[in-house]
């Protein structure tokens, strides 16, 4: 009985220790239940179709600045050249002087002055190619459009819409709306109290103001600033064009300093000038 009794022992304790290393591993499983499941979504998500990262922007790199759609034509137009000048001068100046550059393909400008007895002309082109460092979150044109809005609103302007007109039913002001406005307000000199004619009096100058634009690249905006009239210091207007396309910034700034005071450098004409130009660039980048 004794023999049996070991025997029967000897087969049973196999039997009871697999089922207690079974129990053990069933209790360590549901102990660790936590981290297998950490560690089981994370193999699915590294095994799985994560988001594709972005792709890069349109533009991988920038065009030379001193010739990119500002032809000899426009410059001449933006930039008369004074009658001293000698050939050779004028082709100097027309060839502008670009900005010191680190990095060619991020950051690039190109200026250029004229100067004559009467004023002085400041002409100025920039490109910024922006870069997202992480296209796990952003793109290259996110990246951009947060430039160009952070840019938008240093110059407080609204974003998005277009400038505030005078009533909320009218549309964005344009050269004969301006005129209009500008008119009817006494500053104009009106000379009876109703509203002229858009085709009324041309002494009073159009004021178009700063305001976003439309139809030129993505986005774009637009600012016009007069200096302060002062008894010896003549009023310079500055005009500064900003816009993107895809994920390239581009800057055009516009400066008409007369040299007597009194006199003023008209609005539209110095903006008009402005814009073709920087519609010439949008061109260039369309390429």
């Amino acid at each position: 009985m004794q023999r049996k009794a070991v025997r029967r022992g000897s087969r049973i304790l196999p039997g009871i220790a697999v089922l207690t290393a079974l129990a053990a591993g069933a209790l360590g499983l549901t102990g660790c239940t936590g981290g297998s499941s950490g560690g089981a979504a994370s193999d699915s998500k590294a095994g799985g179709n994560p988001a594709a990262p972005a792709q890069p922007g349109k533009y991988r790199s920038l065009p030379a600045p001193c010739k990119a759609g500002v032809d000899s034509k426009k410059l001449k137009a933006m930039l008369p050249a004074g009658d001293s000048l000698t050939p050779e001068q004028r082709d100097q100046m027309y060839a502008g002087v670009a900005d010191a550059s680190y990095d060619g393909d991020r950051h690039v400008g190109c200026r250029w002055t004229a100067q004559s007895p009467e004023e002085t002309r400041l002409l100025s082109v920039g490109f910024e190619r922006v870069v997202s460092y992480d296209r796990a979150t952003s793109s290259d044109d996110d990246k951009a459009k947060q430039v160009y809005v952070r840019l938008l609103t240093d110059a407080h302007l609204p974003f998005p819409g277009p400038a505030t007109s005078p009533t909320p039913s009218a549309p964005a002001p344009t050269p004969t709306t301006a005129a209009t406005t500008a008119a009817a307000t006494p500053s104009a000199g009106a000379a009876a109290p109703g509203a002229p004619s858009p085709g009324g009096s041309p002494s009073a100058p159009v004021e178009l103001g700063s305001r976003v634009l439309d139809g030129l690249g993505s986005q774009a905006f637009i600012e016009d600033k007069l200096s302060p009239a002062g008894a010896t210091a003549a009023q310079a207007r500055t005009v500064r064009i900003v816009f993107r396309t895809s994920n390239v910034i581009v800057k055009v700034e516009y400066s008409v300093q007369p040299s007597l005071p009194g006199t003023v450098p008209p609005s539209a004409e110095t903006q008009d000038r402005a814009q073709q130009l920087a519609q010439a660039l949008v061109e260039r980048f369309n390429e």
